[in-house]
Formats: structure tokens, sequence, C-alpha cells
């Protein structure tokens, strides 16, 4: 089982650009029965989004939640943490096999960063037009600093990510053997 996490922004009307890419993103995951878990922060936007789309598949989503908040009504399993917003994400990124960055602000680049500093394995969905799409540009050489922890990978097509967040899974697999 793959436990896929995702980090979006959480406006209550995202950008439509954004919202198209995540229910594109949530589609293709859902075809892969029985392969993969969904991690979210649990709340409303695109976590939101991305949430009930995975839910029509009859999928599992984990909603990470900051505080004890419940969270949107498409989590699966709802984990009150009961700690703040960033406590919350180093869980979700923590538990994640493969973060992807499916468009957002400073929360979702912090979320980014984050991944990155622990190692996770990062996909960034661009041309959403969040700032996180400007991410790119501190990472040209796909990584985000000197110390080259995890080669981040940016696509613009949603379910290209989908692909290479499974086979990211598979390589880590693979070295671990």
């Amino acid at each position: 089982m793959i436990q896929i996490a995702i980090a979006g922004s959480s406006d209550e009307k995202p950008l439509e650009k954004a919202e198209r890419k995540a229910r594109e993103f949530a589609r293709e995951l859902g075809k892969y029965k029985d392969e993969v878990v969904l991690l979210t922060g649990g709340r409303g936007g695109i976590m939101k989004i991305v949430s009930e789309e995975f839910r029509k598949a009859g999928r599992i989503v984990v909603g990470i939640l900051p505080e004890r908040q419940e969270g949107n009504e498409f989590n699966t399993i709802r984990i009150k943490t009961g700690m703040d917003f960033a406590e919350r994400s180093a869980i979700m990124i923590n538990s994640a096999d493969v973060l992807v960055v499916l468009g957002g602000g400073i929360g979702t680049m912090v979320e980014a960063l984050m991944a990155y500093d622990y190692g996770t394995p990062l996909i960034i969905v661009t041309d959403t037009g969040y700032s996180s799409d400007r991410l790119e540009l501190l990472a040209k050489d796909g990584y985000f600093d000197h110390k080259r922890i995890v080669k981040v990978h940016f696509v613009d097509n949603p379910r290209d990510a989908v692909k290479l967040a499974l086979k990211l899974k598979k390589t880590e697999r693979l070295a671990e053997v």
C-alpha cells in the first residue's frame, strides 16, 4: 500500500486551473484500486476537492487535521492531532511515501520544503496559478539547496504526477532491497 499525501490551497474557492488539475489528479489516482491511501490535511479547498473525487472511486482518505477540527466530509478517517498546522503537516509528510503539491500559497510551500528536508519524494504540479508554481525557480538543478536531499520533480500534467508518484515509491522499494 502506498501512502500518497497531497498539499494544496485551503481557499474556499480555489483557482479554476488548480481545481481542474486537482480533480484530474484524484480521478487518475482513484484508478489504482487497493494500491493507494490518500493523506491530506483534511480541510477545505484543494484538499476537499481531491478527497471528494478520490472517495467517489471508493478509496480511503485519511485527513490529518490540525487542532480538533472535524475537517471535510470526505475524510474516511479523521486524525485530530491537537497540534497546530505546521505540526500536523509534519505528521502527514513523515507518514507519506510521496508528497504531491497541487497548488497553493505559503502553507503549501512550507509543506513542500518540509518534504524536501525530511527526504520525502516530492512532486510539484505546475501551472496552477498559485504561488507554489514558483517553487521551480528555487530548484533549477532539481534540488532546493546544496544538500541535494531529494530530487524535486515538476510536472504540468496531473496524470503524469500520479504515474511518477507510483514510480517513485516503487524505486524507493527497490533501493531498500
